[in-house]
């Protein structure tokens, strides 16, 4: 277990405010609010692309890597519970979407970034099923990564809706997607009507998939329909 960043938090989730004095009246406060992240990969090279894209985009924060499931126990005692994890689910000790629902069980208010060799079309569905928040394939490259990660942190954490819950709470983005997905837009049409990247447009169906516990778009307009939300 390898970390870095700004420190390591003994408990809890690490929330660091970093007040700047003023030395003269009327000088503004800076806070710089940093998080703890699991960069979950068995692959040297690739974990280190992951923490590069992670400072970049979060440069204050605490980032714990470790080469397995296995390495979380002692995480979690030695730097409190994460914001964020990036998980590869080809680990010596995983190779199914049974590492995300055993992530997310964990740690049901982290946010959950997979990025794994798998193709998209094999994994992609099973792991947000499973708890996942975003589903990346390592062959297309640290850049999308990097965005798509971007984009789930500039949307923030989930509201903990339950999956199948028999009322379903949509944010006013997701309400404007969904019909939008009536219409048989696809993410690509949709992110150009509303000025969004087309991965922002991912992450906000991935949660809204999440929130009405199916996994693909189909399913979710099927249970949308049955509860006449889209009347």
């Amino acid at each position: 277990m390898r970390c870095s960043g700004s420190s390591a938090a003994t408990s809890g989730t690490t929330l660091a405010f970093n007040f700047l004095r003023p030395r003269m009246s009327g000088v503004r406060r800076a806070i710089v609010v940093s998080m703890t992240i699991y960069a979950i990969d068995d692959h040297p090279m690739l974990r280190d692309a992951v923490v590069m894209a992670m400072k970049r985009l979060r440069p204050h924060s605490n980032i714990v890597e470790l080469n397995s499931l296995a390495d979380i126990n002692d995480a979690l005692i030695n730097h409190g519970p994460p914001d964020l994890v990036s998980l590869d689910i080809n680990l010596p000790d995983n190779d199914s979407g049974e590492g995300v629902s055993r992530v997310r069980s964990m740690f049901p208010k982290a946010q959950i970034a997979v990025f794994s060799t798998h193709p998209s079309s094999d994994m992609e569905e099973i792991c947000v099923a499973s708890g996942a928040d975003i589903y990346i394939e390592k062959a297309s490259g640290r850049q999308e990564y990097a965005k798509a990660l971007k984009a789930l942190l500039e949307t923030g954490p989930g509201d903990g809706t339950a999956n199948g819950a028999a009322e379903f709470k949509l944010s006013k983005r997701q309400h404007q997607l969904v019909r939008m997905m009536d219409r048989g837009l696809t993410n690509a049409e949709m992110a150009t009507a509303i000025g969004l990247e087309e991965v922002s447009v991912k992450v906000h169906l991935w949660r809204l998939y999440q929130k009405l516990g199916v996994n693909n778009r189909a399913r979710a307009l099927f249970v949308l329909r049955s509860n006449h939300m889209l009347d």
